[in-house]
């Protein structure tokens, strides 16, 4: 069998949402090595399945044509209930990423009255038909929250009116700072910087892509080594100050 080439090319995406799916182990390796998630090992089931330490929170990656490929599934702590999130096959790993480790962080601040539409009203996000729904300028990205249940909808698309390319769910009791993590992270993404990326077939108007020039195989695994030791260092770390995107109790956007 011949040996992987030592470079490889690097696409980068903008805006970060089009980037596609990525390195699954941009998520899952740090979670094990540097946060203490446990896995359990059949080689004949194409999933990853990872424990936290505690044993209440429950990560399974696993392909699924008609569904969600991520889902983390978090049991009832005395101040929460039960609570999950769901993530697309082509959702960037890195917008993932930013949701794990704000719920592993030793510093994270679980307050409830975190805003996760915040961030994308101080981007230019516009209402879309209610309060609770913002759409991206370019169309190609809208966050929804059902006034009903509290649960939040995040679907991305190649164009306005495109199917969707990628969404991500959180139930009601999903803790508020963790969507804001998620919801925080639209930014320009280097393609294949931590993996093979599943690239989406035709780019959206409001995409940017560039070829760039190629990349040594080795200085990806070096940022994912990197990453591993920043996160694992975070447990002898001071607790970071209280983010600036916080707001009153009295404007949660979580009606009912």
């Amino acid at each position: 069998m011949p040996k992987p080439p030592e470079i490889v090319d690097v696409n980068f995406v903008a805006p970060r949402h089009l980037a596609g799916g990525g390195d699954p182990s941009w998520v899952t390796v740090p979670l094990h090595r540097a946060c203490g998630w446990s896995y359990g090992h059949d080689p004949l089931m194409p999933r990853v399945i990872l424990s936290s330490p505690d044993q209440r929170a429950l990560l399974r990656l696993e392909p699924d044509p008609d569904g969600q490929w991520w889902t983390l599934h978090h049991a009832h702590q005395p101040d929460r209930p039960a609570w999950y999130a769901s993530f697309g096959a082509r959702t960037p790993v890195e917008i993932i990423a930013a949701f794990t480790d704000t719920l592993t962080s030793p510093a994270a601040d679980p307050a409830d009255d975190w805003d996760p539409l915040e961030p994308l009203q101080k981007s230019g996000w516009s209402p879309a038909h209610s309060h609770n729904r913002l759409a991206s300028a370019d169309g190609t990205i809208r966050v929804e929250v059902n006034e009903t249940t509290g649960c939040w909808w995040v679907g991305a698309a190649l164009d306005r009116t495109g199917p969707p390319l990628w969404q991500a769910r959180f139930g009601e009791h999903t803790p508020p700072h963790l969507i804001t993590a998620f919801t925080s992270t639209d930014r320009p993404q280097p393609g294949a910087a931590y993996g093979h990326r599943h690239q989406p077939p035709h780019p959206g108007p409001g995409s940017h892509h560039r070829h760039a020039a190629g990349s040594p195989r080795r200085a990806r695994r070096l940022r994912l080594e990197e990453r591993v030791h920043a996160l694992a260092a975070r447990r002898a770390s001071t607790p970071a100050s209280p983010s600036p995107l916080r707001r009153s109790p009295a404007k949660n956007t979580r009606s009912r």
